[in-house]
């Protein structure tokens, strides 16, 4: 990743690393999981039934991780053209990156209440293959609204003006 103005590389901050780790060591074990189950499946007719529940669980917790890293780096999708337009009045600007602060945080206390319902909802049964508590596979979608709902607070109570350049390509 590189700053726009001059290109030197920008390091990211130890939450971000360590949310990378976590995403890459779920894409190992998952990789490592189902490349044992294809050559065990096709190779010797057998196959290891938890490999498909291990890597379902593994791929819910990385998108969940990723979307909670991806935001503080303002690389989730992002409609700016009418706060680009707005850019140039402050009082408007300011009053739109407050709306949408407020909707990221009502989406998030949205998604975080029906999570947290499948969570308790998961806590009396278990998956068939390898017995984990079924709310293993709601509470990463809790844990991302709580965290995303919390930068956003952060954002809207030091007024942090909207970042219109994106870490991601624009389209």
């Amino acid at each position: 990743m590189t700053t726009p103005q001059d290109s030197t590389p920008v390091r990211p901050s130890r939450y971000v690393a360590a949310s990378q780790v976590l995403m890459a060591a779920c894409l190992a074990v998952m990789a490592v999981a189902v490349f044992v189950n294809v050559v065990l499946r096709y190779g010797f007719g057998s196959g290891v039934a938890a490999s498909e529940e291990l890597s379902r669980l593994l791929f819910v917790w990385m998108v969940f991780i990723g979307a909670a890293a991806a935001y503080p780096a303002g690389e989730h999708m992002a409609f700016t053209s009418l706060a680009g337009l707005l850019a140039k009045r402050p009082l408007a600007f300011g009053a739109l990156t407050a709306l949408i602060r407020l909707l990221v945080i009502a989406a998030c206390a949205m998604l975080a209440w029906g999570a947290w319902h499948q969570v308790v909802v998961g806590l009396d049964s278990h998956s068939v293959v390898l017995g984990y508590p079924a709310a293993l596979l709601p509470l990463p979608a809790f844990l991302c609204a709580v965290a995303i709902g919390v930068m956003a607070l952060i954002e809207l109570i030091q007024r942090k003006p909207l970042d219109l350049g994106h870490g991601a390509e624009v389209e």
